[in-house]
Formats: C-alpha cells, structure tokens, sequence
C-alpha cells in the first residue's frame, strides 16, 4: 500500500511538525483540530519553519509553496473518508485519545491505517477501541519532528504484519530513520530517557546542584547536547509528568515515581517553554 494521503489529528507542536514533514515528502496532508484558531495556529508555525529552512537552503521556496499546497485544514472528521492513514497526534491523555481513535474509526475507510503519536501509552489498549485492531500501529515521532530523524515504530499485539510493513515504508518515504518497539510504556528511547530526567529533577530538588550545573554537567560530562532540565523544559512538563506517572501505573514500581517538584511545577502552571517559565525563564 501506497501512502499517498493522510490525516493528522491535531495541530500542534506534533501535530504540525508531522503535516510539515509529510508534505514536504509529497504526501497530501488533512490537518484535522477542533477549532479554527488551534488550526491557524498550526499553520502558522509550519509556515515559519519551512521559511526558517528556505533561509538556511535546505529547501528552495518552491519546495516550500508546493508543501503548504498540499496541506488542508478542516475540523470535519467527515473529510477523512478518503485518506491512506490517520495519524492522531492529541495530547498524551489515554481517554482524550481513545474518544479521537473511536471518531476517526466511525468515519475512515476499511483500507485505512490508523496510527497514534504515543510517547508512553499502551498500543494494545488503543488498538482495542477500533474495529479492526490489525491495523492500528504506534509511530512515535520526536520533537522537533522536522529536525528529529528518529520514528520508533511499536506493534500493538494485534497490529498485523501488512500494517507493520506500510509503517515501515511510510518511515523512508518521509526521511526517517525507524526503530521497531515492542509494546510497553516509554518503548525504548522514553523509557530510557525519562527516568533520566526525573533523577534530574530529583537532584535539583534535593539541593545538590544548580538547575545551570545539573544541565551542564550532563553536556560536558556524558556529551549530551542539551541538559536534562533544559530537554524537560522543552517536551513540556506536563507532558513529563504524564510520561512518569504513566511508567509508574504501567510498571507498579515506585523507581518511576514522579518528583514531588516536578508535580508541584505542573500545579503551579511552570510548563517549560510553551509558558514561559520552566526550570528556566523564557521570553
């Protein structure tokens, strides 16, 4: 199967960086929100990404008008009747995404495959609220998607082989490099990486060092390009605290525990960079 068009549910950070990506491969590309202005929004920014990569000549302006000519916006789910794959890209919320994946289900055709953005959820559990769950498939794409080459593919247990094989393909139509995961939370790279921030914050919390000396102490000591606070700043860190209370109810192991600063930041409204203010203060 041949992807020619998609879906993407969701028009944010993700959301965006994935219809931006895909147009620029030349797929077709539906971004579907539930509000005009969450639309707009999104188009907005992929706009000025791909100027910001026309200025620094990795694609010429033609690439770039052809890419937003493939890009529509709707907030009719009604639309996605004809289209080769939904992605949904909704916030990390498991009852948040199952509404989205039982909409997309009641309105898709029987061809299409239907995937979900994932960083921590179950596959299996998604999987289980569609009808035909062999071709539901975790792509777990990373931010910024247009500059992160990785896409961790994770197999629900029904997700068939035909599924896998078109994931796989989609992968290298799009310029991404695929690692296979088996189903389990924070697949492979968050299941590494998130504890790691978490231990970081615990650090922070506990006096040891500064939120200046933790980061650098990871770049210059292990080579990391960015710290773990600053890296936590810039997922966001709700989205942080959903990742490790997700590891913590899927594993039933306190070693994923969230940091009490860490709550206590989300409860104040300190997000990282989308608010302004995170371990760090943003203009």
């Amino acid at each position: 199967m041949s992807i020619q068009h998609i879906a993407v549910i969701g028009a944010g950070t993700m959301g965006n960086g994935i219809a931006q990506i895909c147009a620029l491969a030349g797929i077709r590309v539906a971004l579907v929100d539930v509000a005009d202005e969450a639309l707009e929004k999104g188009v907005a920014t992929l706009t000025a990404n791909l100027e910001r990569q026309v200025r620094k000549e990795r694609i010429c302006a033609t690439d770039k008008q052809d890419a937003l000519a493939r890009i529509s916006v709707t907030t009719d789910y009604a639309l996605l009747r004809d289209v080769d794959l939904v992605i949904e890209a909704a916030t990390e919320n498991l009852e948040l995404k199952k509404r989205i994946l039982k909409q997309i289900d009641s309105v898709v055709s029987r061809h299409c495959i239907i995937a979900t953005n994932t960083s921590s959820l179950s596959v299996t559990e998604l999987a289980a609220v569609v009808t035909q769950p062999g071709r539901f498939i975790g792509l777990h794409f990373f931010n910024p998607v247009p500059l992160m080459a990785l896409l961790e593919i994770i197999r629900g247990l029904q997700t068939s082989d035909a599924t896998h094989t078109v994931a796989l393909a989609l992968a290298e139509q799009i310029g991404k490099n695929p690692v296979a995961a088996r189903n389990s939370p924070g697949f492979v790279v968050n299941r590494i990486l998130c504890p790691m921030i978490n231990e970081a914050i615990f650090v922070l919390q506990e006096g040891l060092a500064s939120a200046k000396d933790i980061d650098t102490g990871m770049q210059l000591g292990c080579n990391h390009p960015i710290g773990p606070l600053a890296l936590a700043d810039l997922i966001g860190l709700d989205t942080m605290l959903a990742i490790m209370e997700s590891f913590h109810q899927g594993f039933n192991d306190p070693k994923y525990r969230p940091s009490p600063l860490l709550k206590e930041m989300v409860a104040a409204g300190y997000l990282g960079r989308k608010s302004g203010r995170g371990f760090y203060t943003y203009d």
